[in-house]
């Protein structure tokens, strides 16, 4: 596949995420496979045996390990190679050249998250060629699929392969390690736990007919009713071991008013209204303290001159850790009304109260880098395959460590158009994570 000698592209991690990023694996449809090649021949120039497997043989996943001392559990590095669309997006530089421009490095999943697969590969490569035991084994997975529900990747492998992290404890994957600014100070979040998938299809009925004779509290008009409740009505605030790990944190790290407005968030009488002052910053910290609910897919007639009868309403619902689905019905129904059918249509667990065993050591990685930083534990609104890994009880952080400026936020720069990485930034995420490998034990 490659014309050139493989063995050193460690020392060059910005030209392996260029590389990575060159392989379109925009999913659906995905088609990893050759991307998992270049991975698999990177790593076996470098002396490590590779698994190649896959539900299907365009969905691949590869996994390695590098040997270690047998002192401490192994350590497992996972990522997905799979990206989401550039469609119908005006991108400055073209999203798979992977070009070089004013300090950055454009294009689709530089951040999310082939720029963290280059980071963890470039750290176990460098451990090979340094001749590095670690405490324990170091198993890296590259995985396709996460961003469309990881059925062929994370799940597939803890489903079909659980033995090939046999013993695994702790694992680094997304998302964390960079520095966000709130309130005049530097946050590092350390993602420690994650929100649940709970999706939901909500049927409305009335009377149906033809248009040109209109009805009066139809199944239009319930669901217009059913979204101004749900716009307007929040679901109750619920204070979870993790949110009270990520708000305390932050409180601690504060002074003065700010201080007190983190630490009031964790009163559920007084979170709304301290939720305010943050401003631009409640948007992201608001569904960490509720179960959400938002509407994304409506069904109803097929042809405009038909009053529809039954109108479907699909709904994203995110629960926080620890609590189950029923608890959202009850929730849900108790804002837009008994009369509405409600059911669940997927519901993924995801990791229970988080293990903080090596939280203190990555975040003692990270001051050492932001001496002025603050690292907190992460509650992250969103989901990724760590629900999945935590099936075989491995605690996933995320620990991707970046310098981003200021105004950048990563949570809508990862799958907005001119997506891009500072080229600082890959060498500086991979010291860090190969630092880890040193340190985890």
């Amino acid at each position: 596949m490659t014309n050139y000698d493989l063995s050193t592209i460690h020392e060059r991690p910005v030209e392996l995420l260029q590389r990575l990023i060159r392989f379109d694996t925009t999913n659906p449809p995905g088609n990893e496979v050759e991307c998992i090649r270049f991975i698999d021949e990177v790593l076996k120039s470098s002396g490590f045996d590779t698994r190649v497997l896959g539900r299907t043989p365009e969905r691949a996943n590869l996994v390695t390990r590098l040997p270690g001392q047998g002192k401490a559990p192994p350590l497992l590095l996972y990522g997905h190679v799979d990206v989401v669309t550039t469609e119908k997006q005006a991108w400055s530089h073209p999203p798979f050249a992977a070009e070089i421009a004013d300090g950055w490095l454009w294009g689709r999943g530089a951040l999310n998250m082939k720029g963290g697969i280059a980071m963890m590969l470039a750290a176990i490569l460098r451990a090979r060629a340094e001749g590095l035991r670690p405490p324990g084994d170091v198993i890296f997975a590259a995985m396709a699929d996460e961003e469309v529900g990881g059925n062929f990747g994370a799940q597939f492998l803890v489903e079909e392969h659980p033995y090939l992290f046999e013993g695994v404890r702790y694992a680094l994957s997304e998302f964390g390690g960079f520095t966000q600014e709130i309130g005049g100070r530097k946050y590092i979040p350390i993602m420690v736990a994650e929100k649940q998938v709970c999706w939901m299809k909500a049927t409305l009925r009335g009377t149906g007919g033809h248009a040109s004779m209109p009805v009066q509290g139809g199944a239009m008009a319930k669901l217009a009713q059913a979204l101004r409740r749900l716009d307007r009505h929040p679901l109750p605030v619920h204070i979870t071991p993790a949110a009270r790990a990520m708000f305390g944190g932050m409180a601690r790290g504060a002074s003065g008013a700010m201080k007190i407005v983190f630490s009031q968030l964790l009163n559920p009488a007084l979170s709304g209204a301290f939720l305010k002052l943050l401003g631009e910053h409640s948007r992201a910290l608001a569904p960490l303290l509720r179960n959400t609910v938002s509407p994304t897919i409506v069904r109803a007639s097929d042809k405009v001159n038909v009053i529809p009868a039954l109108v479907e309403l699909e709904l994203d619902g995110r629960l926080l850790p620890g609590i189950k689905p029923g608890e959202m019905l009850a929730e849900v129904r108790r804002v837009i009304g008994q009369d509405v059918e409600l059911e669940i249509l997927r519901h993924d667990p995801g990791p229970g109260e988080p293990d903080m065993g090596l939280f203190d050591i990555l975040a003692g990685i990270l001051k050492e880098r932001v001496p002025d930083g603050v690292p907190i534990p992460l509650l992250l609104s969103g989901v990724t395959d760590a629900r999945f890994m935590s099936l075989l009880g491995i605690q996933t952080y995320g620990f991707l460590p970046m310098q981003l400026p200021r105004d950048m936020n990563l949570g809508s720069a990862a799958h907005a158009a001119d997506e891009r990485i500072p080229v600082e930034s890959i060498a500086y995420g991979a010291d860090a994570i190969y630092r880890a490998l040193q340190l985890f034990g």
